[in-house]
């Protein structure tokens, strides 16, 4: 949602960044379009580039055109100097629509699972070409939600081609456990994404009539340390696992109500105090 936050500068949100601690970011809306831009105004805030979302839309548009998206974006991400693209696949998604409930979000059927994982092999072999792993992003709204989903996903992909970023919200909200997600998983996961849930807000959701647009705006998503998700067991996982890729911390809420600078002060120096132990 552009308008959430449209009144920031980027280089009011950089700045923030670095005031806070943190060393990476993905790309946002506000961000240069092109790989030497993006570099350069990164470089001059002492961050990197960790990664950026890619919506694909395997299941609804032909794959040529598909995997050329693909390669533009991995280009230009590889030129900024990132390892990681988020895949999704957006055909069909209510995640970005404010009126469609998310019982209504699409489900696969035997030939979509074909489809899907064979094309997703295919833009990992592109993205690996140019020296970018595929990290899919599970998510609220679509194909890939819940448990069984994100499971049929891994089994179905090559681990050479595809892993999974783990993001804690997400998971939380589709009823994955994530503490025993993150056990049973690291094998599997190249990125991660920290964000919490507010279970005031959460427990009082509607799957059948409430968007994921309209949760977030009811303000069901934080930052970690500020909701009910368990951090502290999550980060010993990762730690133990002797993971070495990137940790995004998340807020997902209108700056207007939830300061930006103060949330993510408040989450680094909670998620320093974990690692630090």
């Amino acid at each position: 949602m552009p308008e959430l936050g449209g009144n920031y500068t980027l280089d009011t949100i950089l700045k923030e960044m670095t005031e806070s601690g943190y060393s990476g970011t993905e790309i946002g809306n506000k961000f240069p379009k092109d790989s030497s831009s993006i570099k350069q105004v990164l470089t001059s805030f002492n961050l990197e580039l960790a990664s950026a979302w890619h919506s694909t839309y395997f299941l609804s548009k032909n794959l040529d055109p598909e995997l050329e998206r693909v390669h533009k974006k991995a280009a230009l991400l590889a030129g900024a100097g990132a390892k990681i693209i988020n895949i999704a696949e957006c055909s069909g998604s209510v995640h970005g629509t404010i009126n469609n409930p998310l019982s209504s979000k699409p489900v696969c059927n035997e030939e979509d699972w074909a489809r899907l994982t064979d094309c997703l092999n295919k833009a990992g072999k592109v993205c690996n070409s140019y020296g970018l792993s595929i990290a899919y992003h599970h998510h609220m709204g679509t194909y890939i939600q819940n448990e069984n989903e994100v499971y049929r996903l891994l089994s179905d992909t090559d681990p050479k081609l595809v892993n999974l970023c783990a993001d804690t919200g997400h998971m939380y909200f589709a009823g994955i456990d994530p503490v025993r997600f993150f056990k049973n998983n690291m094998n599997r996961i190249k990125h991660i994404h920290f964000k919490d849930l507010r279970s005031n807000i959460f427990k009082n959701l509607n799957f059948k009539e409430t968007s994921f647009l309209k949760a977030v705006l009811s303000g069901v998503f934080t930052v970690p340390g500020d909701g009910c998700i368990d951090f502290e067991t999550i980060s010993n996982v990762i730690i133990k696992a002797e993971y070495r890729g990137w940790i995004i911390v998340e807020a997902e809420q209108d700056p207007a109500i939830a300061n930006p600078l103060e949330y993510a002060m408040q989450s680094k120096q909670y998620i320093n105090k974990i690692w630090d132990n």
